[in-house]
């Protein structure tokens, strides 16, 4: 089938390094920008637990599939409440209000501390990575803060050689594809820094930071090498208030990965309260997503995001779907959402 054999073919490109992007995909980042950017890690006075799974191009055979789990917290948490607004979830009262804005003020110097498990298959690829991050935190003015973090882990990478398949006119080696799973291991090295205050953020992040050569090889066979490129990305958002009750977040991303062209995100979110909020993403050249969330309480909140892509595959796909959901560890003084990433 031509769909599956150019989805395994991209795959390999992928795992072979050969001018792609080597990093899953998420839509969902604007809500956990820790999985971008290691800076983030500690950024509020809890420990924030995501889970997350994303399935892509729903329909097409051997299509990606992307898990993670974060865990990110600040190593001491403040002793001081959060004045009025940020404490409670008062009846009536918004606890993102104009007060809240009004009595807020930069970070503590503290340190954050973070922890990444992911797993992204494509096809006969698979891609595995555990990571751990610490970041610093210190308030530059009375409302501005800045952090700089570093992640630091291993990732597996392994093809399964029994499911290559590039039709009739290709035929795979029969000692390629008798040489079961090759696996290979490689140092994951992430750094980023974050400049946030009461109204915006803007953050640089360079993942993969070490370039290094890839082989998959055992006593009987190698296949395709090639070379982990460094990717980088910048992120810039402001927070509006569009009135006591409602607020609107827009954002950007760029993406560059040498030599690929650079790859931008823009996205637009409503919240209502600390209770429910929408949004839109679109990803230049590549498609629209819709999301939608909401905090069940002050412990759990989920989001769902549905992407459709405008490239070819939209023929045949049916779209892609990505579901969050997050615990908030230790949220003594109830905030119902990040404080600084809103």
């Amino acid at each position: 089938m031509k769909i599956r054999t150019y989805l395994v073919f991209a795959g390999l490109t992928c795992c072979a390094f050969l001018h792609a992007q080597q990093r899953p995909y998420y839509t969902q980042y604007i809500l956990n920008n820790y999985i971008i950017n290691p800076a983030v890690a500690g950024i509020e006075n809890y420990w924030d637990v995501k889970a997350s799974h994303r399935l892509q191009w729903v329909g097409l055979q051997d299509a990606p599939v992307t898990t993670y789990m974060t865990i990110q917290g600040p190593l001491k948490k403040s002793d001081y409440d959060r004045e009025t607004a940020t404490t409670f979830h008062a009846s009536g009262s918004n606890p993102r209000g104009q007060a809240y804005w009004q009595n807020y003020t930069s970070a503590e110097p503290h340190l954050g501390a973070g922890l990444t498990v992911l797993n992204d298959r494509t096809g006969p690829l698979n891609r595995f990575a555990a990571y751990g991050t610490i970041a610093y935190h210190i308030g530059i003015s009375p409302h501005t803060s800045f952090s700089a973090g570093i992640s630091a882990g291993i990732t597996q990478l392994s093809i399964d050689a029994s499911k290559l398949n590039f039709g009739a006119t290709n035929p795979v080696d029969p000692a390629v594809y008798g040489s079961g799973v090759l696996n290979t291991v490689k140092p994951d090295i992430s750094a980023g820094v974050w400049l946030y205050s009461k109204d915006y953020f803007i953050g640089l992040a360079a993942q993969q930071i070490i370039p290094s050569q890839v082989a998959f090889s055992n006593n009987t066979v190698a296949l395709q090498n090639g070379t982990l490129l460094p990717h980088f990305f910048l992120q810039a958002g402001y927070r509006m208030s569009l009135s006591d009750d409602v607020s609107f977040l827009p954002s950007i991303m760029l993406r560059y990965i040498n030599p690929l062209p650079v790859g931008v995100d823009v996205n637009a979110k409503f919240q209502y309260q600390d209770i429910i909020w929408a949004g839109a993403s679109y990803r230049y050249q590549d498609g629209f997503a819709a999301m939608l969330g909401v905090n069940l309480n002050h412990s759990i909140n989920i989001g769902y995001s549905y992407d459709i892509t405008t490239s070819q595959l939209n023929t045949v796909s049916k779209g892609t779907h990505e579901i969050l959901i997050g615990f908030l560890l230790g949220n003594k003084y109830g905030d119902w959402c990040p404080r600084h990433l809103w």
